[in-house]
Formats: C-alpha cells, structure tokens, sequence
C-alpha cells in the first residue's frame, strides 16, 4: 500500500484537505497518515483538533510547535522547533509521499524536513502570489522543495513551471475547497442561526481578516475596517478568529473589544467548514482579506470585499472588490457590494478556481505517479524574450 502523509496546522487548511483526506482513508490501495500540528493543537485558536476527531479521523501523530506570543520572534522559534519534531515524525512514519498545501511556516518547516529525509512532497495551491504577507516567499520556497504540484489555475501552472518545475509534474486541476460546496448539504438559515446562537438583525455581513505579515502595524489598518462597520449598527456583524500569523493577537483583542461593545456584533473561534460555508451563503457580504473571499466565496455567488494588500496578486473573479486598507474605501466598497446589480454580477461570476472535483482528481494522480526517481529534479529553462 502506498503511504499517504497529509499534514495540517489550521482549521482553513483542513476543511480544504477534507475530501482529499477523505477520499484517501476510503481507498484500499492507500494508507493515510494524517499529521496535526499549528493552530490545531493550540486553545487559543479553538483546539480545531477536536473537529478532526469528531469527522472520524485517526490523527498518526501531533506536532505541538505554537508558540503563545504570536510575536515575529515566536514564529521564527516555531519554525524551528517545527523542523525538529517533523524530522522525527517523518522518520517515524516513513511515508511514500507527504501532501501539504499552501504558505504557513509550520508546512515550511514539514516540508525542508522532508526535502532531507528524501521523502516527495506534494505541494497544492502553489504559483499564487500574496504581496503583502510573508507567505510568498514560503510558498515558492514549499514549491522548490516539493515534486509534485497541483495548482487552482493555469496561470499559477505556468507560474510554477516559470520557477523552473518540470511541467510533466505539475496540475492544474483547480482549488479543492470547492469540492465542499458540490458536497456539502449546506445548513438552512433558521438551523444554522440556532446553531450559532445569534439572532438575525438585518443584512449579515461576515468578516474574516488576518494579519499583513510584511507591514510593522497591523493595529491602524484594522481599526479603519471596524470604524467602517460602525456604521451598520442595523446589520448582524459575524467575526472570525483571525489565523495565528504575527500579530494576530493584536486584531484579536480588537475584534473581542468590538464585540464586547456592539450589540449586532459576534466572534467565532472556529466556525468550521460546514458552519462556515453556510455562513457565507446567507452572507450579504462577506468581508476581509481571506483567501476564501477570492475562492469559495465566490462559488455561492456572495459578493467579497477584499481589504489590503494580503491577497494583492491572486487571480479573482468580478464577484470580488478591491479596496484599500480606510474606512472611506471600505465603506464604499460595502455599498457598491450590497447594490442589486452587483448583487447579480455576483450570482452569475464565472468561476476560475476548477469544477469542484479537484480532490478526486489528485487522488488519482497520486495514485498513479511513479515514485522511481522522483527525487532528481532538473531545473526546467523557459524561454525569456
């Protein structure tokens, strides 16, 4: 049996992987190896471990590396605590092949692990760009250190193959967080408001932000998103705890005074996939500089609003605005999105992150790959005019 290791750190990047980590604990030719670490194992980020347990999973191994600060200097401990403990879960498990997806430092660490271990990597979700977050540069860092590459559009293909990848090992075959709205039976309205506690005051709009890793300040950028908000004390406000990037902490407790302090206002740790999406698509709007806001979002046909400079450089359809980091552009922003004909250009977006089916088709792929000198990599030469 081929040996599957697929590793997450974050309650986001799991409800991507679910129908992959599904699909692979379903399929007798494979044995699954799923690895937590991050954000998972930590109580201040909701212990998403938990939700992987109760999906039925069995997690192999746990690797704790989350410092408590959140400041620069934890992460960059992280990262090498990180490398230490993967070395040792990796040589442990052995795997054929790890699958990791995505920027987060903890996969950074996993993945140069494995590059020393000669153990093939499977990266998803390289070739994006991310301007404004540290993330870039540990993206492309995961791609040159990985083997096999499944990109969500063409244009992250070919940037991949830019970067010197042989393009006989990289697809594109779309974002696999699709796959949870073609499989997904979303809640109804009236359960998934019970479910949450809230009560329905209003247009709903859902605000999910996270740190611009490269800016010394994240502080006045956000207090100009919630001065913008301030003004819509008729609508219901729906906060997401924000990832554990440099400085989270701080736009948390920004987040938790707002809400202390406004009644139509409530924060959520871990909404979770399910939770989440159907969230989205009651949502007038969903609002912040999530990665979601470009992906998912627009699949339900809710218009995005995305702030700032984190998602600069990422394709995106026309259900999604862009707007700088001040409470004037945002609120402007907030009411072109809520106008009827955006809200219709929204409903009829063309889609350009795949077909929904993405899981199924790297599963297979992974399951036909020859692994025999997989490890040799020769720098592919495009031609440069």
């Amino acid at each position: 049996m081929r040996k599957i290791c697929i590793i997450t750190g974050t309650r986001a990047e799991y409800g991507i992987l679910y129908n992959l980590i599904k699909l692979i604990e379903e399929d007798p030719d494979l044995d699954l190896q799923l690895v937590v670490t991050g954000m998972h194992l930590s109580s201040q980020f909701g212990f998403t471990k938990n939700e992987i347990v109760e999906d039925g999973f069995q997690i192999a191994k746990e690797v704790d590396v989350l410092l408590s600060s959140g400041t620069k200097s934890a992460v960059a401990k992280s990262i090498g605590l990180a490398s230490i403990q993967f070395s040792e879960v990796l040589s442990d498990l052995d795997p054929d092949i790890i699958v990791v997806l995505g920027d987060r430092f903890e996969i950074f660490a996993a993945v140069q692990s494995a590059l020393i271990l000669n153990i093939p990597v499977a990266h998803i979700h390289g070739g994006e760009l991310t301007e404004g977050l540290i993330d870039e540069a540990i993206r492309h860092s995961i791609t040159k250190m990985s083997h096999i590459h499944f990109t969500s559009t063409e244009v992250y293909r070919n940037r991949v193959i830019q970067l010197g990848e042989d393009p006989s090992r990289v697809f594109n075959f779309g974002a696999p967080g699709l796959d949870n709205i073609r499989n997904l039976k979303l809640l109804a309205k009236d359960e998934l408001l019970e479910t949450l506690g809230i009560n329905l005051k209003g247009r709903i709009f859902l605000i999910t932000y996270h740190p611009v890793t490269l800016k010394r300040s994240q502080e006045e950028d956000f207090l100009e998103l919630l001065n913008a908000l301030n003004t819509y004390p008729d609508d219901t406000l729906i906060f997401t705890m924000p990832n554990s990037d440099p400085d989270s902490r701080i736009i948390s407790q920004l987040i938790e005074s707002f809400v202390a302090k406004h009644h139509n206002a409530h924060l959520f740790t871990s909404l979770g996939r399910l939770k989440y999406l159907s969230t989205v698509a009651i949502s007038s709007i969903v609002i912040g500089n999530s990665s979601s806001g470009l992906i998912e979002v627009p699949s339900l046909g809710v218009p995005t609003i995305n702030i700032g400079a984190r998602q600069q450089g990422r394709e995106a359809g026309a259900s999604v605005i862009h707007c700088t980091n001040s409470e004037k552009g945002i609120r402007k922003s907030i009411e072109v999105a809520l106008e009827g004909s955006f809200m219709n250009k929204s409903s009829q977006d063309i889609l350009i992150y795949g077909d929904g089916y993405t899981s199924l088709k790297i599963l297979e792929k992974l399951k036909s790959i020859k692994l025999d000198n997989i490890l040799i990599k020769n720098f592919y030469d495009v031609d440069i005019k």
